[in-house]
């Protein structure tokens, strides 16, 4: 039974855009976290990103003991925000494509609703022109898989579009916070496992290793310069909007108490009423 709706957090959905928007070339990927309510309605309030073994420019897999780290991390989050949290779907990015899922998509969309019939999938889909604007457009669908074939026969999937609403949030929450400091960490973590790959190469000669060093080397200094300067400059301007923030609610805390204590003095005592018998 298909989903009536899902609803994503604005920070969770800000994470999964910026990490959707941090390489062109490969899809990235990642798991949402969250619950289900009796009306089957879908409530995602945080994302796991994953660090991708291999990368390809057009499909993503997730390993056994990834599933099994993030349902781990969700019974952490469940206990840190006390309220129910599983794995309950997962987002990945289409770079210079349709926002629409592949039959690979829809076939692995339908493995992951044999274990979980309230999975879904979010897929983002961005570097795309548009024609008219020349602007970068950026799509999002929300999507499960049914089975259309008759009882007895193979399986034919196709998807069915699940409705998306985004739900602003005040802030970006602590999960959503950790996970943007992570990301850049995550992209160091697959250049190096790359280069790592092509030193265990045999009869590798200088210049070929060379070029192989000057490639990591361009790799890491593209994400200091896409993804750790601006996460670091996000990060001063929040904490100096907190800083403004607290003046602020400092400044109302002295008002407040500042009325309290003269509130006394200028209340009139009404004499005592008598009663004439």
């Amino acid at each position: 039974m298909a989903l009536s709706c899902a609803y994503l957090d604005a920070d969770a959905h800000m994470v999964c855009l910026a990490h959707a928007l941090s390489t062109e070339k490969e899809e990235i990927m990642g798991l949402l976290i969250g619950e289900i309510d009796e009306k089957r309605v879908c409530h995602v309030s945080a994302v796991i990103m994953l660090r991708r073994s291999d990368k390809q420019p057009d499909r993503v897999e997730i390993s056994p003991e990834q599933l099994s780290a993030a349902s781990t991390r969700a019974e952490h989050l469940a206990n840190e925000l006390q309220r129910p949290m599983r794995v309950i779907g997962w987002y990945h990015s289409h770079p210079h494509i349709t926002v629409w899922p592949s039959h690979v998509d829809v076939r692995t969309q339908a493995m992951y609703q044999m274990m979980d019939e309230g999975f879904i999938g979010l897929i983002y889909s961005v570097f795309n022109e548009d024609k008219n604007t020349k602007h970068n457009r950026i799509q999002l669908t929300c999507f499960q898989a049914i089975n259309q074939s008759p009882e007895g026969e193979a399986p034919q999937y196709m998807r069915i579009e699940v409705p998306l609403h985004i739900v602003p949030t005040e802030c970006l929450g602590k999960s959503s916070l950790q996970s943007l400091i992570e990301l850049p960490e995550i992209l160091s973590q697959e250049e190096l496992e790359a280069y790592r790959r092509t030193t265990h190469i045999k009869d590798l000669d200088l210049l070929t290793k060379i070029n192989n060093s000057a490639v990591y080397t361009r790799s890491v200094c593209h994400i200091m310069e896409v993804m750790t300067g601006p996460l670091i400059q996000s990060l001063e301007n929040r904490l100096e909007n907190n800083h403004r923030t607290l003046e602020r609610l400092q400044l109302e805390k002295e008002q407040i108490l500042k009325e309290l204590d003269e509130g006394p003095k200028h209340r009139s005592i009404s004499p005592p009423k008598t009663t004439s018998v």
